[in-house]
């Protein structure tokens, strides 16, 4: 049986989002802009409440979906739909932006400003015939997420299905989503079922094919049929995969497979027609 091989490696560009949210971005920038149906994969926080105290305020979405995985910490989401869930570690946001949506995340006051917050967000790409379905959010706690244990190693199904485990986050297209706790010296084959795959190290040091990779991280892989993850030391690594769902345009927070459908969004929102999220005065205009 071949192996498949690390064909790309990534570091994570430092920047901030929001209201000057620092994050790392590791999908969605220009040394690696996707990987399906992943458009993005963000890993946000700090051990400084300055660095995120004031969250991200209403902004809109169309034409894909966000999944928010809380490492520590906590976030509350708010949206025009109604819809409000608090975010603590191992819990999951899944929202379907469709058609459009506005939300705001905070960890603000209210939440008597923990000491460090630490989250992994990712746009995924809807199939085609979704892109304009009805908005939609669901709040996952942490004790609903499969969770098995191979060779000393903790595997939490975040989505998709793994070593005998199925996730019961919905999901539209074939998706894996995994994490992965390494207590050190241990090593995991991850499934191959998928088209793309790629892990990204948030702590830790991992060997993949004989080559190293550290804290925060992100190596590509493609082709063959298995790959190794051996842990150098205590290391907590997200694995995700996929399949291709074809061309997206993304212009700010607006996907689509459609150009025209990017500048009818953009109208919409310029335009106050999205909405707002109640009580929420904050308001983010187009960029320039």
């Amino acid at each position: 049986m071949s192996k498949r091989s690390v064909t790309q490696v990534i570091r994570g560009t430092p920047t901030s989002d929001g209201a000057g949210v620092r994050l790392t971005r590791v999908i969605g920038g220009p040394v690696l802009a996707d990987l399906d149906p992943f458009l993005l994969l963000d890993e946000f926080g700090s051990d400084s409440p300055d660095d995120y105290i004031a969250g991200f305020p209403d902004h809109p979405h169309r034409g894909f979906e966000t999944v928010t995985y809380m490492l520590d910490g906590r976030m509350r989401h708010q949206d025009n739909q109604g819809n409000s869930g608090l975010l603590g570690p191992g819990s999951i946001q899944w929202m379907t932006a469709g058609r459009g949506i506005v939300h705001s995340e905070r960890a603000g006051d209210d939440l008597d400003r923990v000491s460090s917050l630490d989250g992994i967000q990712s746009w995924m790409a809807l199939p085609n015939d979704a892109e304009e379905i009805d908005p939609d959010f669901l709040h996952y706690p942490a004790d609903v997420i499969p969770e098995v244990t191979i060779k000393g190693v903790v595997v939490r199904v975040i989505m998709g299905n793994a070593f005998g485990e199925r996730s019961v986050v919905k999901q539209y297209s074939p998706t894996l989503y995994l994490e992965c706790q390494f207590a050190g010296q241990d090593e995991l084959q991850l499934p191959d079922d998928y088209e793309e795959l790629a892990l990204y190290v948030v702590d830790g040091r991992v060997q993949v094919g004989g080559n190293s990779y550290d804290e925060g991280t992100m190596a590509v892989a493609c082709g063959g049929h298995q790959i190794r993850v051996h842990a150098e030391t205590s290391s907590r690594v997200m694995v995700i995969g996929g399949s291709s769902l074809g061309e997206r345009h993304i212009w700010w927070n607006f996907v689509s497979s459609s150009k025209s459908r990017i500048e009818d969004a953009k109208a919409d929102w310029s335009n106050m027609r999205l909405g707002t999220v109640q009580g929420d005065d904050e308001f983010i205009p187009l960029p320039e």
